[in-house]
């Protein structure tokens, strides 16, 4: 009889070693599941970042290119002044012209300097207002180019999103399928280990000899 009264068929009270290792390795592939969703979480928020910085971009694009119409708007206008201020001229050399037959060839008055003087000026307003055209152009391209620049820019972020979002939906997908494992493994686990049901012993009566 062994030393307690302990029953020496029984089974021992603490799990096998290959329940041992069995739950080892289930509490494993939950670790490895919790790596997988923070890996895709931090590909997730990447592509986010990736998002934010070309949404941020194009609103600068678009900001580019309504200063670059605005410029050239401002352009076009100075241009338009121009034939006025030459219909303008050309109706002072009429009025040079008419003068100067007035006189026959004699001592130019100072209505006719005058004149000569305006003439001048109204020159010098046209090639100003050409120079203006000119400038507002020039920054309306450069405006222009940069806009340029700044798309390839949008589309190596939108590049990047979309390979990060690739990536943490493929580490989604590898967590859901381990989960599914580990789930099935978790459920053969507890019937395996279920205890069986206790047979209750009966009480025979003794054979008659």
């Amino acid at each position: 009889m062994a030393a307690g009264g302990g029953n020496p068929s029984e089974p021992p009270s603490h799990p096998t070693a290959a329940a041992a290792r069995q739950s080892r390795w289930i509490g494993q592939q939950y670790a490895d599941i919790t790596k997988l969703r923070e890996m895709a979480a931090r590909h997730d928020r990447s592509a986010a970042r990736a998002h934010q910085r070309a949404s941020r971009i194009t609103t600068r694009i678009e900001k580019l290119r309504h200063q670059a119409t605005i410029l050239r708007e401002k352009g076009q206008r100075a241009l338009a002044d121009i034939p006025g201020i030459e219909q303008q001229m050309k109706q002072h050399e009429r009025d040079i012209e008419a003068a100067t037959r007035r006189t026959g060839g004699g001592p130019v008055g100072s209505d006719v300097t005058s004149l000569h003087y305006r003439v001048r000026k109204l020159q010098q307003k046209v090639v100003d207002k050409q120079q203006k055209a000119r400038s507002l152009e020039l920054r309306a391209a450069t405006k222009t180019q940069k806009t340029a620049e700044l798309k390839v820019k949008v589309d190596r972020f939108i590049e990047v999103a979309r390979l990060e979002e690739q990536e943490a939906l493929s580490f989604r997908q590898r967590a859901d399928r381990l989960q599914m494992v580990t789930e099935h493994d978790v459920a053969s686990h507890l019937s395996a280990n279920a205890a069986p049901p206790k047979e209750t012993p009966t009480d025979e009566p003794p054979s008659s000899l």
